[in-house]
């Protein structure tokens, strides 16, 4: 925690002094007295305490927040975002913004917001008139997770929070448009932390005839493909309002005649196929969303690169993608690595991919490097 590390995990808790209560600030100092940090208490979590100040002084208060939330979208400004080809971001990363437990995503004139702790939601007044105040968004969405928020015992609000009434989440990204149902229930309805490896598909797209988009979800990396000059693109995905919303972007984008959306199973899509595709994209969703469940999680990937590297023909390529954050980079080379062997193949990586720069990531914070994607080519042994 001295070089920055903003969590608190439960088994580093000796003792807890007097009678904090779910979204109390509380401060954390180590075995001598001295002082960690300040943050939200989270009892029961694995994370009791988010660190949001190192000092004993600076109020978190709502001139905080605004000042947090004005120094965010700074940061994008100098990203050039937005844009006239990209609308749509990640405009607070929590920790990376130094507001752990809080995620804003603009979808241009429309906000998604997301409560992660309790201490967030108590403060949900001042951090929506910051957002108000600083950004004139058209409407405010509160996009938090159910069954998070029960976790940390309060109730998620869902729907229109502040402004007009919003249908679809309408947004540009790469000069793509989208116009995306509300009610998709992926993170805050899009996935813009695959924004780099999506152009990185499009160049290879170039050289690939037919492209497989496993795990499609609405269809991104499928255009993308499309319209780098893939001919064919077979987009797999489980939800049948994904698909729609799939097609309807296919459409929109005039790629429609080139991306055939299939809604089944992917692994047993992926696995039926042999040496059908130019180019294999697996990005499944989160295998490993704890610790425990990692084991398992590196025996699907290891079992879904198997399958993407038979479907790809030789001299082809397997894009593999890990949103686990317990999964880091080495574990995903190794899952692919000892894939390729069981195919029978040899898999040589070349682009490592992790989230844009609108998800930035403190540096004493490996855990918040959670996304990982290889791009590899693939021969005969």
């Amino acid at each position: 925690m001295w070089v920055g590390h903003p969590w608190v995990y439960a088994q580093a808790v000796d003792s807890v002094d007097g009678t904090s209560h779910g979204g109390d600030e509380v401060s954390v100092v180590d075995p001598r007295g001295n002082l960690l940090g300040r943050g939200f208490y989270s009892p029961g979590s694995a994370i009791p305490v988010r660190i949001l100040v190192r000092d004993a002084t600076t109020p978190i208060d709502a001139a905080f927040f605004r000042t947090r939330i004005e120094r965010a979208v700074l940061s994008r400004r100098t990203l050039d975002l937005p844009n006239a080809d990209t609308s749509g971001f990640r405009l607070v990363n929590a920790e990376g913004d130094g507001l752990p437990g809080f995620i804003v995503d603009r979808y241009d004139d429309v906000l998604a917001v997301q409560f992660g702790t309790a201490g967030m939601k108590r403060h949900e007044m001042a951090l929506l008139d910051a957002l108000e105040g600083i950004v004139r968004p058209r409407a405010i969405v509160d996009r938090t997770s159910s069954r998070a928020a029960a976790s940390e015992g309060f109730e998620a609000s869902g729907g229109v929070l502040r402004g007009s009434p919003v249908e679809a989440l309408e947004f540009r990204e790469r000069g793509f448009a989208y116009a995306l149902p509300i009610g998709l229930g992926q993170k805050t309805g899009f996935y813009f932390d695959q924004r780099p490896l999506r152009g990185h598909v499009e160049q290879l797209a170039r050289a690939a005839s037919r492209v497989l988009d496993a795990y499609a979800f609405v269809g991104a990396f499928a255009m993308a493909a499309a319209r780098g000059g893939a001919r064919e693109v077979v987009a797999v995905e489980e939800s049948s309002a994904a698909v729609d919303a799939g097609i309807a972007s296919a459409r929109l984008n005039g790629v429609g005649d080139r991306v055939q959306f299939v809604r089944d199973d992917v692994r047993r899509v992926v696995a039926a196929v042999r040496a059908d595709f130019d180019m294999v994209i697996a990005d499944p969703p989160r295998l490993a969303p704890t610790r425990t469940s990692r084991g398992p999680a590196l025996v699907a990937y290891t079992k879904l690169a198997e399958n993407a590297c038979r479907a790809v023909r030789p001299g082809g390529h397997v894009v593999l993608s890990s949103c686990s954050a317990a999964v880091d980079l080495d574990a995903l080379t190794r899952a692919l690595a000892t894939g390729a062997v069981r195919a029978g193949v040899l898999a040589t990586i070349v682009e490592r991919s992790f989230q844009g720069p609108d998800h930035p990531v403190p540096a004493a914070f490996d855990e918040g490097l959670y996304l990982k994607g290889l791009v590899a080519r693939i021969d005969a042994r």
